[in-house]
């Protein structure tokens, strides 16, 4: 069995023909994946790649960027995909391998990893449980069979051989696999060949190499709730809780100018993480960058020399802040974001010399436009489009909000406006996030949000607090609240919109997944007159059973957090769960879940319908039996929208 299958496509097109309403139902349109993602130059220019579909399953197409026809396309045969790929060097990839299973509602990844060069060549197993060919060499281990899971550490290609992987140790196989100590291996990307070079001092590590391929630093959490910040020191990790640098959530980002200053985010008494300059000598830290009110969303280090140029926020609109107004790339995203108005822009690919570079350019209306860029000419060439059947000049318009609490505080968020229409009375769809903690809602564009918007309907988002993002004190303030404060905020979101005369107050309802589907149950408990309708999507309706079902507790780490942010007060879980509070419900109601999940376990579901059929509860449902937590599959999707705008018009009267 070939482990990668190879082939020329001569008569494939890159740009393929456009899906209009006219061919297909409208809830297949928003439903259907983006049809080209990750698109990548190599580092010398002459091949460009993006991750594509065949009959349901990923690929990586490898094209000649001159004349953009396809030079080969690799795949994985059975039931296997191509998942996350980098290049190594100018004529090499190394490809994540990931499964498609029934029961599973992502692809599963068991940490195999695979090289390929760009004509099909030399396709070599090169790390995971499976092992690949016996090979030998000084010091450095065989490319054997390793039980562990591998993440792409850094490609190195301006190294021709060699790229650096991070690896978790399987060890006893349980759940608690994930406290395992990383490791980094330098391997060879033509023979798989190994060497250990580095071990974390901590779990949950993130490293920091240099340029010259050396681990010098390294993050990481003991009890899933502070991080520790480390350093190598003659071989040796040298902990930096000596210095008493005062912040948490400390990351290494980027190397300063010299070999004992380093870039790192962290929080600083609660507030929004900023960006430090922390030297490792006399332990001095320099604030160099900082929002008010929300964390940074996206650092921007130069691929090549490993410095800072410019960090992104996003309290309500995306900002950037250029740190070093000397750096190249800086003086290029300027350019770039002058030249698509509008737009939030990304640089996703450079060669080595940064003469061209692949941008990414997307906002609340567009799912992404791929972009080659000649920094040489200042030319930019579009490439390809994520959806193309989509008309972003017809799609609604995200708006941030602002509002006070009852308590006084301030909560953030978004009002999508459905194209066409006045904002005035519009009907409204409540869509809480997931999480809640961890998670928030962002401008961009959102396919589910979309298609309640082209049907004539408002949606708004809430960063209730408890949501990430926005600080640890904001976050931290929405532990053991997740059925009051948190849904107070939500119930008070939609109240200001309804004041300020956007919606109609009469045609409300709330639909979420995972905590907003548990928002989506408990919002109309606490206020049962201000929903119409509720679709609770693979939701928590019993807080108790989350510490006895599920796989958040079955780890070390899942349990310590449960009993962080729900706490232990049973008589508090009991008034906080819809499933013990069904008599207070007015509205009417949907519920989706998938039979396979296993954050929220089918059993969630049964609690609720248990309540529902003891107050004689009517209620419509839709299982899906071989589906997870979200429906990954573009079939399944489109069956839920299909019946979610059914309940909806309904309900709203669209």
């Amino acid at each position: 069995m070939k482990l990668i299958q190879s082939f020329s496509l001569a008569c494939l097109c890159l740009i393929s023909s456009q899906v209009t309403a006219s061919n297909k139902d409208i809830t297949e349109l928003f439903s259907r994946s983006a049809e080209f993602s990750n698109v990548q130059i190599s580092p010398d220019g002459d091949y460009l790649s993006a991750i594509t579909s065949h009959e349901g399953k990923h690929m990586l197409m490898i094209l000649d960027a001159k004349t953009k026809k396809p030079t080969n396309v690799v795949r994985f045969p059975d039931n296997a995909q191509v998942g996350q790929y980098v290049w190594v060097n100018n004529e090499r990839v190394v490809l994540a391998k990931e499964y498609l299973k029934g029961w599973s509602d992502h692809p599963i990844y068991y940490g195999e990893l695979m090289a390929v060069n760009a004509d099909g060549s030399k396709p070599t197993y090169l790390f995971g449980y499976k092992g690949g060919e016996q090979q030998t060499g000084s010091r450095i281990k065989k490319n054997t069979a390793i039980q562990a899971t591998a993440y792409i550490l850094d490609p190195m290609p301006e190294d021709d051989r060699y790229m650096l992987i991070q690896a978790l140790p399987w060890g006893s196989g349980s759940a608690n696999t994930v406290e395992n100590l990383q490791q980094v291996y330098r391997v060879d990307v033509y023979k798989g060949t190994r060497r250990k070079i580095a071990t974390s001092p901590i779990s949950y590590a993130r490293f920091l190499p240099d340029h010259d391929g050396e681990v010098r630093f390294v993050s990481g959490t003991r009890d899933y709730v502070s991080s520790q910040l480390y350093y190598r020191k003659d071989d040796e990790w040298v902990d930096t809780d000596k210095l008493n640098l005062n912040l948490d959530d400390i990351t290494p980002i980027a190397f300063g100018d010299d070999e004992n200053s380093v870039y790192v985010l962290g929080s600083e008494n609660g507030k929004p993480k900023g960006v430090y300059l922390v030297d490792i000598k006399s332990g001095k830290k320099q604030l160099i960058s900082q929002d008010k009110v929300v964390d940074p969303s996206n650092v921007w280090i130069n691929r090549v020399n490993k410095q800072l140029y410019a960090v992104e926020y996003e309290n309500g609109y995306p900002t950037y802040e250029f740190v070093d107004n000397d750096e190249k790339l800086a003086t290029t995203l300027k350019q770039l974001l002058t030249a698509l108005p509008g737009h939030q822009v990304h640089l996703v690919s450079q060669t080595n010399d940064m003469s061209k570079l692949i941008i990414k350019a997307f906002n609340d209306r567009n799912p992404g436009d791929y972009y080659i860029f000649d920094a040489t000419s200042k030319k930019l060439e579009y490439l390809v489009s994520q959806k193309k059947w989509l008309d972003p000049d017809k799609m609604a318009e995200m708006k941030p909000i602002s509002f006070t609490a009852r308590d006084g505080r301030v909560i953030s968020g978004y009002l999508t406006l459905p194209y066409g229409k006045e904002a005035k009375n519009l009907p409204l769809v409540v869509n809480p996030h997931g999480g809640p903690h961890g998670p928030r809602d962002w401008w961009g564009f959102d396919d589910q949000n979309q298609l309640i918007a082209s049907q004539g309907a408002a949606v708004l988002q809430v960063n209730f607090r408890g949501s990430g993002g926005y600080g640890k004190e904001f976050e931290h303030a929405g532990h053991q609240k997740w059925g009051t404060e948190i849904q107070y905020d939500i119930i008070d979101a939609t109240k200001y919109v309804i004041e300020k005369g956007f919606v109609d107050k009469e045609r409300i309802c709330i639909v979420g997944g995972s905590f907003g589907g548990y928002s989506a149950l408990q919002s109309p408990i606490l206020a049962p007159d201000l929903f119409k309708c509720a679709i609770g999507f693979a939701g928590v309706y019993d807080l108790e059973l989350m510490f006895n079902e599920g796989d958040v507790q079955g780890r070390r780490a899942g349990e310590r957090y449960l009993k962080q942010v729900l706490g232990e007060n049973e008589a508090m879980l009991e008034q906080m769960s819809p499933s013990k509070n069904v008599d207070k419900l007015k509205v009417n109601l949907l519920l989706v879940h998938g039979g396979e999940d296993e954050r929220a376990p089918i059993e969630q579901l049964e609690a609720l319908e248990e309540g529902l059929k003891k107050h004689n509860y009517p209620y419509e449902k839709l299982v899906m039996d071989d589906e997870g937590h979200g429906f990954y599959n573009d079939e399944h999707r489109a069956k839920y929208y299909r019946q979610m705008m059914s309940f909806l018009k309904d309900n709203l009267k669209l």
